[in-house]
């Protein structure tokens, strides 16, 4: 398996590692529901506003930061269909903005494809960053549908040093394991400009 090299990297104290297809369909399915919940149209969502979020559910505060998004996805898409910027070469990978309060957040991507698969990239990513002293805070966006991946996630982090923040974002509760854990539809509704008012 030639998983891309991730071990001689610098990484941020804060990462946050996503399954961007399941992102993006999380979002596709939040869309269509809430459109119709609520009777007006959703734009795509803001993913600097998701990653803000995200972050924040990590246990990131104020400050000046560094913060790593690293979108996995499969080689054969190009961009995110339910997200803005969403294209992974001309316009998210390399870039980056600063949050006001948490400093700048930096997009990366890694394709899957015929050299590893989108899972093993994520396994790989996820027990080099265990193994990394200056990553303070861990967020990961696994596709909790696939359940023996989660099993494999929440066996990885068993062992996870008790200095580090992991935090897993899922659209449904896990079951144990050394993680907190944050629904992932909550930071997808302030990225789609769902306000809870709106939902009756």
């Amino acid at each position: 398996m030639n998983i891309p090299e991730t071990g001689n990297i610098k990484w941020s104290e804060t990462v946050i590692i996503v399954d961007a297809d399941f992102l993006d369909h999380v979002a596709f399915d939040l869309i269509v529901n809430f459109e119709r919940m609520i009777g007006r149209r959703i734009p795509q969502a803001d993913i600097a506003q998701w990653a803000v979020c995200a972050a924040l559910d990590g246990g990131l505060r104020p400050g000046t930061h560094e913060t790593q998004v690293v979108l996995i996805h499969d080689a054969g898409s190009r961009k995110m269909a339910n997200f803005a910027p969403a294209d992974y070469e001309a316009e998210l990978d390399g870039k980056a903005f600063a949050d006001g309060q948490l400093g700048e957040f930096v997009f990366s991507h890694i394709p899957s494809g015929e050299m590893a698969a989108k899972r093993d990239i994520i396994l790989d990513l996820l027990s080099t960053l265990l193994g990394h002293e200056e990553v303070k805070r861990l967020v990961i966006v696994p596709d909790d549908q696939d359940a023996e991946l989660m099993d494999i996630v929440r066996s990885t982090l068993r062992n996870a040093d008790d200095d580090k923040r992991i935090t897993v974002m899922a659209m449904q509760p896990m079951m144990g394991g050394n993680f907190r854990q944050e629904i992932l539809g909550y930071s997808l509704m302030k990225a789609l400009g769902i306000e809870s008012n709106e939902i009756k």
